[in-house]
């Protein structure tokens, strides 16, 4: 559990978040994605057929950005490793879902994908104001 600057706590609770990985060459890939922080921790729904999620398996090294999108001079950068766990029985995706106004994100799924629960373990954390 990371203790977030007071500063920029709200932005924990944004609508959305860029995942960046690293791919096979080393070169990063960066996703919009729905987050939650929960208990102190960033955590994210990921399908295991996906690219990032092959990514943070191969190489678990992440960064979290967050910008405030209401004032782009102001964003935490939450950079460091992620854990991967099953979520099997999609419990976590429901919690994610429903900040999201109920979605079901087995909708985005195929018939043999499964989900993992990706909670980002901090190295460094970044909360940057550059003005307004």
């Amino acid at each position: 559990m990371t203790d977030f600057p007071e500063s920029h706590r709200d932005l924990l609770d944004a609508q959305f978040a860029t995942l960046a990985t690293l791919g096979r060459d080393g070169i990063p890939q960066l996703t919009e994605v729905w987050f939650l922080h929960e208990n102190g921790e960033l955590k994210l729904s990921l399908n295991t057929s996906r690219m990032k999620t092959k990514n943070l398996r191969r190489r678990p090294e992440c960064s979290l950005f967050v910008l405030d999108v209401e004032n782009p001079y102001r964003y935490i950068d939450v950079r460091g490793r992620a854990r991967l766990e099953p979520d099997d029985d999609y419990q976590f995706a429901r919690r994610v879902g429903a900040k999201y106004g109920g979605a079901d994100l087995r909708d985005h799924d195929a018939p043999s994908d499964s989900r993992v629960i990706v909670t980002i373990e901090p190295t460094n954390v970044f909360a940057v104001n550059m003005g307004g």
